[in-house]
């Protein structure tokens, strides 16, 4: 049913539907930076309400980027598992589809990165700065080689943990 309001041409709110619960990213700047702002250890600019991959300006203020500050603080938001006996056969080339996933989102988003990748026995994490590039190379993974892909959101603490077996 999409009836307008006669007067403003605008939907009804649909109150049927329950309220997405609050999420509490400590990580998430608090107000706006002034602008503009450069990020120390990236070169990250804050311009235009968002982090870009900008020359920085002469006059731009300092501040350590979300990004930047979880690598800082080792305080990952995704982590992805990669395993199994197919991973050991193509690990090389495993690991280079998660670069690149890495890269193309990171041209973009400046602030979805990976943190790092952790091989041990016969798997690997990949911990990532961002849920939703911790998704991406998950999906990406999956798509490229099947496998199974299992996906886990803790929204209380923004985290995602995807594990992929093949």
């Amino acid at each position: 049913m999409n009836k307008r309001h006669e007067k403003t041409g605008v939907p009804p709110v649909d109150r049927t539907k329950p309220l997405l619960p609050h999420v509490d990213d400590s990580y998430k700047l608090r107000g706006k930076l002034a602008e503009p702002t450069v990020c120390p250890r990236c070169g990250a600019v804050f311009h235009r309400g968002r982090w870009q991959w900008l020359p920085a300006p002469e006059s731009a203020h300092s501040v350590l980027c979300p990004a930047c500050h979880r690598i800082e603080d080792k305080f990952p938001a995704g982590y992805v598992t990669l395993e199994g006996d197919f991973l050991a056969q193509h690990r090389g080339e495993i690991l280079d589809l998660v670069h690149n996933v890495e890269r193309r989102e990171k041209a973009e988003h400046p602030l979805q990165r990976i943190i790092e990748i952790v091989e041990e026995g016969g798997s690997a994490l990949v911990t990532t700065t961002d849920i939703h590039l911790a998704r991406g190379i998950a999906e990406a993974v999956e798509h490229a080689y099947q496998g199974e892909l299992d996906l886990r959101y803790n929204t209380q603490d923004n985290l995602l943990r995807a594990h992929w077996r093949r």
